[in-house]
């Protein structure tokens, strides 16, 4: 899916001639509001730079959230490059893990919109990882109707997947992004550097966002990734092999989000192991299981029903297995009891005239939607896993 033949543009000039890191931009081709994600390392001393390219005239107000992990390495570079690019910053730290993913904490975001008195021509920025992300974006989405967000994904996840695409909003009890909103950013930025400070466990998370995109169409990112001898960590994969993987998944999350913007048909295989990883997070309680190891969970979940539903080889279903694991992440499923998982199933956003839609795996690097998978077929698949 992700061929780098020319479609990411290499470029190293500043708009005002400052010093730059060499940058990588891929576009996200959409009709009414296409933006770039830009890849460079050293790039968040540049943010302010890059968001003048798109950004005339600049806004003079934005709000900065964060989290105190993320704020306290990379809050005060973030300000300064906004400063120094004339833009008037304010940062907010909020709590975010998985368990704070709630309509409180946008409401607390929203409180400090109305204090800074951000009007329809400013601005938010998301410094921080995918729940940062996705509150944030929201927040933005539902302020005055809609103020333009930027950004900035600090983990591996989030820079390959929940930074890219309009997908914003929060849990609700029932089930995982039950509340939220399409609303691109006006920019993505990603400095490969912030994952320096990223904890290990969190790295391993992304890896599975990774392995999802060699799955459903990248087979070449897949035998990469098998070829790799550490993926465990940031410092096993190399500077170059990093590179690539976040170009190839941030190219293969961009072309889908162009074809499919807002998730009416292609734009659903995304969801590859989502749909079980949902369930794992919900009936273990959010933040048990970091989303990255869910989608693991349910990636290896949902190749043992492809296998079982003759749509998809043991070999196949095997190499995914062994990728999993040798990200450190679970190729197990958890001890859930089988009737709450299917009613939580049914609470799932992507049921449509109550029956539940799987991305089945074909081959590696080819799926398809089902929507004919039955209870029968689930709980037979739920039996292999135990």
């Amino acid at each position: 899916m992700a061929d780098l033949d020319g479609r990411v543009e290499r470029s190293s000039a500043a708009p005002h001639g400052a010093d730059c890191p060499l940058m990588q931009r891929i576009p996200v081709k959409l009709a009414l509001n296409p933006y770039n994600v830009v890849i460079g390392s050293g790039s968040l001393q540049s943010l302010g730079e890059e968001l003048l390219r798109t950004d005339r005239p600049a806004p003079r107000k934005v709000l900065v959230v964060s989290n105190p992990d993320v704020a306290a390495p990379y809050g005060e570079t973030c300000l300064k490059s906004l400063r120094e690019s004339g833009y008037e910053p304010e940062l907010l730290v909020i709590e975010a893990g998985e368990d704070q993913k709630h309509l409180d904490t946008v409401s607390r975001i929203h409180d400090a919109a109305h204090r800074l008195r951000l009007e329809r021509g400013s601005l938010m920025v998301a410094l921080g990882g995918g729940v940062v992300g996705d509150m944030t974006g929201f927040a933005a989405a539902t302020w005055l109707r809609g103020i333009a967000v930027v950004q900035v994904p600090t983990t591996l996840l989030a820079m390959v997947d929940a930074a890219i695409g309009g997908k914003t909003g929060v849990n609700h009890p029932g089930g995982k992004n039950l509340i939220g909103a399409f609303h691109q950013p006006k920019l993505v930025l990603i400095d490969p550097l912030t994952l320096n400070t990223l904890p290990a466990r969190e790295f391993r998370a992304g890896m599975a966002e990774v392995i999802k995109y060699g799955v459903i169409g990248d087979p070449e990112l897949f035998a990469l990734l098998e070829n790799i001898e550490t993926l465990s960590d940031a410092s096993g994969l190399g500077e170059q092999n990093l590179q690539t993987i976040l170009e190839r998944s941030t190219q293969a999350k961009a072309e889908v989000v162009a074809a499919d913007e807002r998730e009416g048909g292609r734009r659903a295989i995304l969801n590859y192991g989502h749909t079980f990883g949902h369930v794992v997070e919900n009936l273990t309680g959010y933040g048990t299981w970091l989303h990255g190891e869910a989608v693991a969970s349910g990636m290896v979940a949902v190749g043992e029903l492809a296998v079982l539903r003759g749509d998809w080889s043991r070999l196949d279903a095997d190499r995914q297995r062994r990728l999993v694991r040798k990200c450190g992440l679970p190729a197990i499923w958890p001890a859930l009891a089988q009737d709450a998982v299917l009613d939580t199933l049914q609470g799932d956003k992507k049921v449509q005239d109550g029956r539940v839609r799987f991305v089945i795996p074909s081959t590696i690097g080819s799926v398809h939607i089902a929507s004919d998978v039955s209870s029968e077929e689930i709980r037979s698949c739920l039996d292999c896993l135990s």
